[in-house]
């Protein structure tokens, strides 16, 4: 299991390391639109990161939120 501080860091993990390893057949449609938006700076989101995330695994997102007060 690998972590990751944000979704961001993990899709660029995965593009690295799942999609350049992945078959030709597979690299097509919404994953080369979603590996060509992120890699030249066009618009994704962070919910279709998720999605492309737990399509190839497990995902488990947490958010700690620490407050302190004055």
């Amino acid at each position: 299991m690998k972590s990751f501080s944000s979704i961001d860091e993990a899709f660029k993990w995965f593009l690295e390391n799942v999609y350049k390893n992945l078959p030709p057949e597979q690299k097509k449609g919404r994953l080369t639109y979603a590996w060509r938006d992120y890699t030249h700076g066009g618009s994704i989101t962070e919910k279709r990161m998720r999605e492309i995330l737990e399509e190839f695994g497990d995902i488990e997102v947490k958010t700690i939120v620490n407050y302190k007060p004055k």
